[in-house]
């Protein structure tokens, strides 16, 4: 029997539910109880390339719309990167301004919603932050709260991790945090009734069959690895850079004394005698 491929893995992910867009319509309508449930989407983004898999810098997402025109940008993210704040908002504005073309009425201009789940911890500064999971950014007034724009900018954030450990109240949102994260133990995952969720395993348990879906989503998780480890090694080396420039100041103060040799200021500062050597010659 195949090890279930990760459902967080984008690939997975947008395979899931691009191929069952009935899911989607499910997990929609689940992520945002309080607005008024919709009965089917198209998908305007369903294929995946070969060149997406391998971009390190690339998500994955999937872009839906709805019967009234409503559009939705639902994906899943697994690092956390300083813009990752500034991209969905810019893709969200920009399926926003999308929607309408030369001479169409304002009036037109249907709602774009992002949804997307954060498989990290985002929001972890103070008491209340690390208290709350599920976060909703609208355009209101920052005194008064209650006057809105309305909700037709809207971005949704789901903090996996922070939901699964605070325990949501039971109901489809807390089954779909479930399969997020518990995907692998059967027991907890035989218990779930909802009907989304146990359709979404049967779809996970066909996918994590296919052998060409295995070795795809291997691609996709070592495309995300090497970002990783990419991003690990260039902070290492400008630390590793910081502390080089910090050892050459220590010596360059050192030859202004003129009281030690070369020998001992490279002892004391942690660089070869060349390298002092070079400093002292550049500093006449």
């Amino acid at each position: 029997m195949h090890t279930l491929l990760n459902p967080t893995n984008d690939y997975v992910f947008k395979r899931l539910f691009v191929e069952a867009p009935e899911l989607l319509v499910a997990l929609i309508n689940d992520l945002r109880p309080d607005l008024p449930d919709i009965t089917a989407v198209e998908i305007l983004n369903p294929n995946i390339e070969p060149s997406d898999l391998a971009g390190k810098y690339i998500i994955l997402d999937v872009l839906a719309r709805d019967a009234n025109g409503h559009c939705y940008n639902v994906e899943v993210q697994v690092r956390r990167y300083g813009a990752w704040n500034k991209r969905g908002l810019f893709y969200l504005a920009r399926t926003l301004g999308g929607q309408l073309q030369a001479g169409e009425d304002y009036q037109e201009l249907r709602a774009s919603i992002g949804l997307h789940l954060l498989d990290f911890d985002l929001f972890t500064a103070t008491k209340t932050e690390r208290q709350q999971a599920i976060w909703r950014f609208e355009m209101r007034d920052e005194t008064q709260p209650q006057v809105t724009l309305g909700n037709i900018f809207q971005l949704n954030l789901i903090e996996l991790n922070k939901a699964d450990r605070l325990g949501l109240p039971p109901g489809p949102l807390r089954t779909w945090i479930t399969f997020f994260k518990h995907w692998q133990e059967e027991l907890t995952m035989t218990a779930i009734t909802h009907e989304p969720v146990i359709q979404a395993m049967n779809r996970l348990r066909a996918l994590s069959a296919d052998e060409e879906a295995r070795r795809q989503a291997f691609v996709r998780e070592r495309a995300l690895h090497d970002e990783v480890s990419f991003l690990n090694e260039a902070k290492r080396e400008g630390r590793q850079e910081g502390r080089d420039q910090a050892r050459e100041e220590v010596a360059r103060n050192l030859l202004t004394m003129n009281l030690l040799t070369d020998e001992q200021i490279a002892t004391a500062a942690g660089l070869t005698e060349a390298t002092v050597k070079a400093l002292r010659d550049a500093s006449r």
